[in-house]
């Protein structure tokens, strides 16, 4: 089974890749890039088709101002951005300095960095830091499983009305229907029964890469 979208066979997830619009040289030397440095953590890169959607959604959606926790390379990040439209702000927050600095270098090449605001520091502490209006209109939560709740609940106040909030990894493999007794996956399930209750939002499970939870606020 693909390692990106457990559902599909290897075959059919390339024919998906395949047949939606190809990443351009930045964006593929950013993915080969994280997996000759990162070897053990590549896994925690989006999809090719992840990074297509959010491009295309964050153009549908308007959104002009966006937020996104857990950076690591940029490539999600950078899929933001490029659909961002003249003025929009995308701010970033990661813990780790060696991770962005790969993501810096890849915005700069692509143009878009004039567009990203990164934050260095755990996002538990930072994300309390943004104005508490709602004005974010399009936010994307890819970090540590454990900290999905207390991110969901900085965030989803400051969504402004139609604003869309994406959760990578909602589905961890299939796992979220036997967590055993793994934190990450059990955290992860917490997460999805929380967000079903929660009545500002309205919600759909898509079983796009390892899942994604996407969120409408009302």
């Amino acid at each position: 089974m693909s390692p990106k979208t457990f559902t599909l066979s290897d075959e059919l997830h390339a024919y998906v890749v395949a047949h939606g619009s190809e990443p351009d040289e930045v964006a593929k030397r950013l993915t080969t890039e994280t997996r000759e440095r990162f070897p053990d953590d590549a896994g925690m890169m989006i999809s090719p088709e992840q990074a297509r959607f959010l491009t295309l959604i964050t153009k549908v959606s308007g959104a002009e101002r966006a937020v996104e926790v857990g950076t690591f390379t940029g490539y999600s990040s950078l899929a933001i951005a490029r659909g961002l439209p003249p003025g929009g702000k995308l701010t970033c927050f990661d813990s780790s300095a060696e991770y962005t600095h790969v993501a810096r270098r890849f915005w700069d090449e692509a143009g878009v960095s004039d567009r990203i605001e990164l934050r260095v520091g755990w996002a538990e502490n930072t994300l309390r830091e943004l104005p508490p209006e709602r004005e974010i209109g399009l936010a994307f939560i890819d970090a540590d499983k454990a900290g999905y709740k207390l991110y969901w609940k900085e965030i989803v106040s400051r969504m402004r009305p139609g604003g869309l909030v994406f959760v990578d990894n909602a589905l961890r493999g299939g796992r979220v229907l036997h967590p055993g007794d793994s934190a990450d996956v059990r955290a992860v399930v917490e997460f999805n029964a929380m967000a079903r209750e929660d009545d500002r939002v309205e919600i759909v499970l898509l079983p796009i890469g390892d899942g994604l939870l996407m969120a409408r606020r009302l």
